[in-house]
This record gives C-alpha cells, sequence and structure tokens, in this order.
C-alpha cells in the first residue's frame, strides 16, 4: 500500500487518460495521492479530482514562479477551498530562483503570506525549493513555520540540510531522482533520513524515475522510487511502503 504524496494529475498530460493512469496506479498498490494544484487553471482540478476518488485528497498552493501574478484575492480564494474537506495541505508553496518570471522580493513575499495562511488554518504546508535553499530555511524560521510543519517537496538537497528541515517539523520527501544511475545526493539523503520522517513522490508528469526517464512519468512509478529506497537501506519494500505510508498519514491527519 503506497503513497503518491505529490502528484499532478491536473496537469494538460493527463487530461485524455486520467482514470486509465489512476487505474495503472492503483493495480500497482498506490492507494493514496495528493494532487498539488498551484496556479488558476490546476487548484480547482486538483479539487474535482480528489472529489471523485475517495482515497485521492488535494493541496492548493500558489507556486512561486508565478508569484507575480498572485493577489490578494487569489489569497482569499485559496483559504476559502482549504476548507474544502479533501483538501489537506496549503501549497506547492517556496522559492524558485531557476526561472526568472517572478522577482525574488516578490516570491518571498507570498511565500510568507501563505505561511501565515497555513498557519491561521493549522495546515501543513508543501514546500518548492529550485536554487534557494539558504533563503528558503530564513523564511521558514522567521515565519515559524515549524508550528505547522509539512514537506521538503522532491528533497534535492546534501544530506546537511536535513537535519535543519527536521527540526522545522518538516518530513523529507524523495521522487524519481532517487533513481537516476549517476545521482548521489538523493541516493544519501534517502539512507540518511529516518524511516518515520520519510515520505514518497512522483511530481508526475514531471521527473520519471528510471528506467522511463525522458517518458511521462505516472503515479504507479511511485512504487519504483519505494524499490530504491528499500534497495539502498537495506531493508524490504513492504517495510519503506508502510512506513511512508502511515507518515503521510499522519502528516495529512487522515481518519483512515
Amino acid at each position: 500500500m503506497l503513497f503518491d504524496t505529490h502528484v499532478h494529475l491536473n496537469a494538460r498530460d493527463f487530461f485524455e487518460d486520467r482514470d486509465e493512469t489512476i487505474k495503472r496506479a492503483i493495480a500497482a498498490g498506490v492507494k493514496y495521492m495528493v494532487v498539488v494544484g498551484f496556479d488558476r487553471e490546476t487548484i480547482p482540478l486538483a479539487i474535482e479530482i480528489a472529489e471523485q476518488y475517495k482515497t485521492i485528497y488535494a493541496a492548493v498552493g500558489w507556486h512561486p514562479v508565478d508569484a507575480i501574478d498572485m493577489t490578494d484575492r487569489e489569497l482569499e480564494w485559496i483559504k476559502e477551498l482549504s476548507a474544502h474537506p479533501k483538501v489537506v495541505a496549503i501549497g506547492e508553496m517556496g522559492l524558485d530562483y531557476h526561472w526568472d518570471k517572478s522577482p525574488k522580493d516578490v516570491q518571498k513575499e507570498v511565500f510568507r503570506k501563505q505561511i501565515r495562511l497555513a498557519k491561521k488554518l493549522n495546515m501543513p504546508i508543501i514546500i518548492h525549493n529550485r536554487e534557494a535553499t539558504e533563503d528558503i530555511i530564513e523564511v521558514l524560521k522567521e515565519e515559524d513555520a515549524a508550528s505547522v510543519g509539512g514537506i521538503m517537496h522532491c528533497y534535492n538537497d546534501s544530506v546537511d540540510y536535513v537535519q535543519t528541515c527536521l527540526d522545522m517539523n518538516f518530513y523529507i520527501s524523495l521522487g524519481g531522482p532517487v533513481t537516476f544511475k549517476n545521482a548521489t545526493l538523493p541516493k544519501e539523503v534517502a539512507v540518511q533520513v529516518p524511516l518515520d520522517r520519510l515520505l514518497i513522490e512522483t511530481d508526475a508528469p514531471f521527473l520519471t524515475p528510471h528506467p522511463y526517464r525522458g517518458k511521462r512519468n505516472e503515479p504507479a512509478y511511485v512504487k519504483l522510487i519505494a524499490e530504491k529506497i528499500a534497495e539502498l537501506r537495506g531493508v524490504s519494500l513492504e517495510e519503506i511502503s508502510e512506513a511512508t505510508t502511515k507518515n503521510a498519514i499522519s502528516l495529512f491527519r487522515l481518519n483512515i
């Protein structure tokens, strides 16, 4: 029984075969999923998909790349949607310094506003981090994000930052890169993270794991990620599946 904690079934890549994709995931042992919405188009779709499937949930937030497009109206909209019974987290949010659509100061302000909203709602947050680790940690500490905690989505940093994230009440989530042949950092992290703070995800349709790298990712492939982590840690797939699913259920406060 696997839990894909971060998937974009609301992406256009799945418009033609979403139901079939979900069936393949279930057949692969993926019982639970969180569909993450991050803008005006994907947020309503995330909730719509969660409404259609008993064991699929939604997260709602605003992506840092599009921070420049977010106004107080969008923030209020996210607040209203967070009351939906299938919405389990606020995000994804954070900082992305790879693309230059939104200035860094705008990204930080939007990030802070969403953390403050999550604290008011007492909901965990999902962090997107690309080339911005030091600033991410600074904002999380200044805003006391530890009071709600959350997920370091698709963790892509060295082991050096893991303890800092754990101390701030965050889980470490690993995705497809842990299966890449030359990716040493995620493999080191997979071994070092305490089992009770580890999560798995696909981020589908992105970051497809080996041996399907280069093709569209899908939630069924989260099993490949769990298998690789089990291999690296020298434990069974069942142990990784059970632990990561239990961790996700606890973080998202699911009554299941």
